[in-house]
């Protein structure tokens, strides 16, 4: 029903061959897409870049976005390389170890601005970058999560950093609509990756999920992918600002 033949795609936040960002990468390539995939710094690298490799990638480059310049040259490279962008994922968060294990009343201004930039900010800045070379409308995609809007055990700060990033959505689709460029958030249930195992319990909570989905099955990168390359294409072109959930219906239940 759809293609991404053709549409050059901005990949960030492959850790390993478990996250969420290398399901979607996967669902792209297989639809044709060309891709751009960067690795958070030279100890990602060695997971990153094979990854990378087995799907064609035509850049691969660092990026970790609290580093100042990195997140420009990486746009810097897509421009001269390919004169444009269709779409971008943005599939990072963040929150430092001592604030993400604590009461969100207890974070510290420091580690709560931190939670913010990378998880949040950082996407917008992406956004304001692609912008220009959307310049024939596109897509740009981020991932969150249902502690956004509802409390999730040991989700802890990373719960008003997801509503904030939800928020976020809503308000780039607002303001790039008329230029034909789409902004949504694709929101998994629980799934095992590198990000969830720094929450307590999260197996617990893996297991109850499966239990109280009406599917009775957690969701797969795969389904991610599957989710993120329909949004990507032609076919979802009047669909944004969204936040889409991918996890059995779980979000549903009580």
């Amino acid at each position: 029903m759809f293609s991404l033949a053709g549409r050059k795609i901005l990949v960030v936040g492959i850790a390993n061959e478990h996250s969420i960002a290398w399901g979607c990468a996967k669902a792209f390539k297989a639809q044709g897409a060309d891709l751009a995939v960067t690795y958070l710094n030279d100890k990602a690298a060695p997971f990153v870049r094979p990854l990378a490799e087995d799907v064609g990638a035509e850049i691969i480059m660092p990026l970790d976005v609290s580093k100042p310049g990195e997140l420009e040259a990486v746009f810097d490279e897509i421009a001269a390389r390919w004169g444009r962008l269709d779409v971008l994922l943005h599939s990072i968060a963040f929150a430092p170890k001592l604030d993400l294990h604590g009461r969100v009343i207890d974070s510290s201004p420091a580690g709560f601005g931190l939670a913010m930039d990378v998880s949040v900010h950082s996407f917008l800045r992406m956004i304001k970058l692609a912008e220009p070379l959307m310049a024939d409308g596109g897509t740009c995609l981020s991932v969150s999560f249902f502690g956004s809007t509802r409390v999730v055990r040991n989700y802890n700060i990373m719960g008003p950093v997801k509503a904030a990033l939800e928020s976020a959505v809503r308000y780039a689709a607002a303001e790039l609509g008329e230029k034909s460029i789409t902004v949504h958030a694709i929101s998994p249930g629980p799934l095992k990756t590198r990000a969830a195992s720094g929450i307590a319990d999260f197996d617990e909570l893996l297991n109850e999920a499966a239990e109280r989905a009406p599917t009775h099955q957690l969701a797969t990168i795969e389904d991610v992918g599957a989710v993120a390359a329909f949004l990507a294409s032609p076919a979802a072109r009047n669909l944004t600002g969204g936040v889409h959930d991918v996890d059995g219906g779980f979000s549903i239940t009580a």
